[in-house]
């Protein structure tokens, strides 16, 4: 059965987010460092009246230097707002999950955020949960 997925790039890969995980798709102005959060939060930002949480992405998924990106995905984590920072949007269509295949090997930045495959155009992209992403986030109950 398909389901709507948004396609991203993270640290120059194609990933496709369930549509149930995006509340909106913002562009992130200003953001104040916070002390002491985690290095993988790059700090708060105001958007439409509420403070936002801003996740560098490539941070939480282990990689080097941190990502330069202004574009976000907001999703909603255990009652609280995070801005997912992306490389760029590509498009919303709908896709059928499909599991990872015996045998395929993640490289360990992306082995904990993988849910398995959509498949565009005969391109496996790898399908990601978002809230794995988020620091201290230790899945559902």
């Amino acid at each position: 059965m398909s389901h709507l997925y948004l396609i991203a790039q993270i640290a120059g890969r194609a990933v496709a987010i369930d549509s149930e995980q995006v509340e909106s798709v913002v562009d992130i102005g200003e953001v104040t460092a916070v002390p002491r959060a985690s290095a993988h939060v790059r700090g708060l930002a105001a958007l439409r009246s509420r403070v936002v949480t801003v996740v560098d992405t490539q941070s939480a998924l282990g990689m080097a230097g941190g990502s330069p990106a202004r574009r976000a995905v907001i999703t909603h984590v255990e009652g609280h707002h995070y801005a997912m920072l992306v490389d760029a949007l590509d498009d919303v269509a709908p896709f059928e999950l499909l599991p990872l295949a015996h045998g395929v090997t993640l490289d360990p930045a992306w082995r904990g955020a993988g849910r398995g495959i959509v498949e565009r155009d005969g391109e496996p992209i790898l399908a990601i949960d978002l809230a794995s992403l988020v620091p201290g986030y230790a899945g559902p109950n």
